[in-house]
């Protein structure tokens, strides 16, 4: 199993925290964001990381291989990261949708726990959600029974959603074939700027996408400065 990282955006709801330093490497508890993805993945035995990088991404390579040498990297670059978003910068790195993956986007803090339980689900493609009301921001699921997901994306009715996808997911091999090709769909319909969830959506029709419940597991999106003060609360 290999892992895949979006670390692309300029994150300027984080403004003035983010002018220059990419958003995954502002510090909670005493160390950055990305620190956390970084030791699930070490604790897990994962040694290949593929890695979409844009903005400051000079800072956030040369971070990453000082301090954590040991894993085989792809630096991915997306070029276009002020004007596009997560889907566009996971079509970048297509060519690395090809086997089995943890994906998950860089903003995200949680404990190693977490990612275990994520892989160790009996499910071969699987969504970390957090179960709880959720607002407008959120990205949502719909629970479809059985632990099947029938709806994703941030519009969905919130009365109706189970709770927030946290970003981090486990992909199958075959599922990224399905995912691989409808990222190309969206990006070509002109879903530049349209999140990664996007393209999961219409694949939810033909394969089984489960989802993982990790509320037992502090667990946070950092997307604006209230968030970043929460987390430094939490962790």
């Amino acid at each position: 199993m290999k892992a895949f990282i979006l670390a692309a955006g300029v994150s300027r709801r984080l403004y003035p925290h983010t002018y220059n330093t990419p958003k995954c490497l502002l510090k909670v508890g005493n160390k950055p964001i990305i620190d956390y993805q970084m030791e699930a993945i070490k604790s897990l035995g994962i040694t290949e990381i593929s890695i979409i990088v844009g903005y400051h991404r000079e800072i956030l390579i040369e971070y990453l291989r000082d301090n954590f040498s040991s894993f085989n990297y792809n630096f991915i670059v997306n070029h276009h990261y002020f004007e596009t978003n997560t889907a566009f910068s996971l079509h970048a790195g297509k060519e690395f949708l090809n086997d089995d993956l943890i994906l998950m986007n860089a903003d995200v803090v949680y404990p190693k726990g977490l990612l275990r339980k994520l892989i160790n689900s009996k499910h071969e493609t699987a969504l970390a959600v957090d179960i709880k009301s959720c607002g407008r921001e959120e990205v949502k699921v719909i629970d479809g029974g059985a632990d099947r997901i029938v709806a994703i994306g941030k519009e969905l009715i919130e009365t109706q959603c189970l709770g927030e996808f946290i970003g981090v997911a486990k992909l199958s091999k075959d599922f990224c074939k399905y995912f691989s090709k409808s990222l190309g769909d969206l990006i070509e319909s002109g879903g530049l700027n349209d999140y990664f969830e996007a393209a999961i959506h219409p694949i939810l029709e033909k394969k089984d996408i489960h989802y993982v419940d990790v509320s037992e597991f502090p667990c946070m999106e950092i997307d604006f400065i209230e968030d970043l003060e929460e987390a430094r609360t939490l962790f």
